[in-house]
């Protein structure tokens, strides 16, 4: 491919030494990054980091995982380490990355080469903000049993149905969406991917406020909304396959170490503050918790290093959900045990000299156990189609 659709890159960083690219990614954050936006406690809406995205977006940094020649920084798996592990240090806040992490991939494997021209360059430079239009009331984990439907009208498809659970999609711009083309197919079959212009009419989105009180995830309602024929991505009623293969990076990025790695953090905080830090039978589980996810990087650099060769994920990526969740959750129970009365207390409470928000984590922790596909759900993959192993 002989052309770029971001910013080009003005050098190799692949041929860079580890410790220089590090140092170079290092002093960007650390110079760069707004204090206040430090390892925050909830997700972030794009008014509070769009900002800094959009820096990164200038540099051409903004997507770190995509080749070179689609306008990405190109970096090798060792690399791309580096740039996550400094930017989990420095507590640097995600933001609406569904654009770079799972749409773009998607669009390089499946898309036309028009698609990529339209859709690539408005992501890497943040003026598209994508969400992820799977999940339904009632269909829980079955995300084959959808039903929304899309019909053909001329040039373009008319949708009909409703989504649940969409992360942040009231600054969403454009949605990629599963629909279902053939209502007399078998569930699995009969399906589509399609991409969506949220600003118009018949798009509805309705935020669902949780526990905590953040409204991170959302409720979309599509009546009669509409998307041209050319935003069908892959064939007609084949979307279940290009589903898949997102959902393969959608549980890579699910089993990034980055959650269990600020649940550490808070724990070490709680720990200190409370005094017990240098107790042994506290640092005897910390020191177990740290061991699984140092384990869980290394898992995670190995999947990591499939997707950027270009190799064809398996079923065992599973398995990565299913590490990063649990552990984070392990991790998250501790932070509540160790911090004892004061995890009764929503939101900063003061520990020692410390202003601590000891529920976060757990609030966090709670559901990538079920998004993305249940982990239930994700050993019965495991036990299926890795080991082999007989249905009951």
């Amino acid at each position: 491919m002989s052309f770029r659709y971001g910013v080009p890159q003005q050098q190799d960083w692949n041929a860079l030494s580890d410790e220089d690219f590090r140092s170079i990614v290092r002093t960007e954050f650390e110079t760069h990054y707004p204090a206040h936006l430090r390892y925050p406690p909830r997700r972030l809406r794009w008014s509070e980091n769009g900002s800094w995205y959009l820096r990164m977006a200038e540099k051409g940094w903004i997507a770190p995982n995509w080749p070179a020649d689609y306008g990405g920084m190109g970096l090798s798996v060792q690399k791309l380490l580096i740039f996550q592990e400094e930017a989990e240090r420095w507590g640097i806040a995600r933001y609406q990355d569904h654009g770079t992490l799972m749409l773009g991939p998607v669009l390089m494997k499946w898309g036309t080469e028009e698609q990529r021209r339209k859709y690539l360059p408005d992501v890497l430079a943040c003026k598209a903000i994508w969400c992820q239009g799977y999940s339904e009331p009632g269909s829980g984990s079955d995300l084959a049993s959808l039903k929304t439907k899309a019909v053909r009208d001329g040039d373009e498809y008319v949708i009909t149905g409703q989504k649940i659970w969409t992360t942040l999609a009231q600054d969403a711009t454009h949605m990629f969406v599963l629909v279902r083309t053939d209502p007399d197919a078998k569930k699995q079959e009969g399906i589509s991917f399609m991409l969506l212009d949220m600003a118009q009419k018949g798009v509805t989105v309705r935020p669902i406020r949780d526990i905590a009180g953040h409204e991170e995830f959302c409720e979309v309602f599509l009546d009669e909304a509409r998307t041209p024929v050319s935003n069908l991505v892959g064939e007609l009623n084949k979307g279940w396959t290009v589903a898949k293969s997102l959902l393969g990076f959608e549980r890579i990025h699910i089993g990034s170490p980055k959650m269990p790695e600020y649940g550490l953090t808070v724990l070490e905080r709680v720990a200190q503050a409370q005094g017990v830090w240098d107790d042994p039978v506290f640092r005897e589980k910390y020191v177990a918790l740290k061991l699984d996810v140092a384990h869980l990087t290394d898992a995670y650099n190995h999947f990591t290093g499939i997707v950027v060769r270009g190799e064809q994920l398996g079923q065992d990526v599973s398995y990565l959900k299913i590490w990063a969740s649990e552990t984070f959750q392990r991790i998250a129970d501790l932070v509540v045990e160790t911090a004892g009365p004061f995890a009764a207390i929503n939101g900063e409470v003061g520990i020692g000299n410390s202003e601590i928000d000891v529920l976060a984590s757990f609030y966090k922790a709670r559901p990538p156990t079920i998004y993305g596909g249940t982990n239930e759900i994700q050993r019965t993959i495991i036990a299926q189609q890795v080991l082999g192993l007989p249905r009951r």
